[in-house]
């Protein structure tokens, strides 16, 4: 435990939690409040596949992680065509129907080591490429969430006016599901596909159980984040349990907080007016 506690495999596996709770924390109060927690969701279990075939090959996650998003996003719109079943119900077709391939691959026998790491996560096996990779899609996120403030408020709430002062809701929205999916190719690593959406959902959740303004929303959920990452790691190297699940663990006991100390104080998901959250 000392030479671990020394070493850099601990060291990058802090700093790829805490990177990933700071960035994707404050994406799900967007997320939340554009309504979109089931295509978070849907998208996590939407890439099993993809994530199943890249380690039965060789491949990096990333690119099956990405390619697992995708072929999901296409089977979606080709089963959205048909208006009798519209577009929710072919998502929760097709994300089961993937998911159940994906589990399916991953217990067949004779597959290779780490398919375990990959439902569950291993933060201690990422490597300096995947930390840089991490930080630059991390930036990448973090300066269009900065740089779309304004129209993510405005379709968020007000969507009825936000097309008159320059906010199309269709395109807003395709960008957010976008950087979600960016977020989650990114943490699958570290997290693991079956909890990876806890650090994007939690931390937001609690935030908006105890913040009021927007603006104070999204930098205490990048805290909570945050924390939950560094505590999590803690966690399981204490308890030697997986740190997907301990990261999953803190940051749903976060929420569980936030309630006990603002008990009905907030209804989740309330809102502030569309002119206070653009001004903040």
């Amino acid at each position: 435990m000392n030479a671990l506690l020394g070493s850099g495999l601990l060291q990058r596996a802090l700093a790829e939690l805490v990177l990933l709770g700071a960035v994707c924390a404050p994406l799900g109060v967007w997320v939340a409040h554009l309504r979109h927690v089931y295509a978070a969701e849907s998208l996590a279990h939407a890439m099993l596949p993809g994530l199943v075939l890249a380690v039965l090959v060789g491949a990096p996650l990333l690119l099956g992680a990405a390619g697992g998003v995708l072929g999901a996003a296409i089977l979606v719109a080709l089963a959205a065509r048909d208006r009798r079943i519209g577009g929710e119900l072919a998502v929760a077709v097709v994300v089961t129907g993937l998911f159940g391939l994906g589990a399916l691959l991953a217990l067949a026998p004779d597959i290779p080591a780490g398919l375990t790491e990959l439902l569950f996560g291993d933060p201690l096996g990422v490597t300096t490429g995947d930390l840089a990779a991490a930080g630059a899609l991390g930036v990448v996120l973090v300066a269009a969430l900065a740089a779309g403030h304004r129209r993510l408020s405005l379709v968020a709430f007000d969507p009825v006016a936000a097309p008159s002062l320059g906010a199309r809701p269709g395109r807003v929205e395709l960008a957010l599901l976008v950087g979600l999916a960016i977020a989650l190719v990114t943490a699958v690593q570290g997290l693991g596909n079956l909890l990876v959406v806890a650090l994007i959902v939690a931390p937001a959740a609690a935030a908006m159980r105890i913040a009021g303004s927007l603006r104070s929303q999204l930098t205490l959920a990048a805290a909570l984040g945050a924390g939950s990452g560094a505590g999590g790691l803690a966690l399981s190297l204490w308890l030697d349990i997986a740190a997907g699940a301990s990261v999953a663990l803190v940051a749903v006991a976060c929420f569980a907080v936030a309630g006990a100390l603002r008990p009905g104080q907030r209804a989740p998901g309330r809102a502030p007016s569309v002119i206070e959250a653009v001004g903040r």
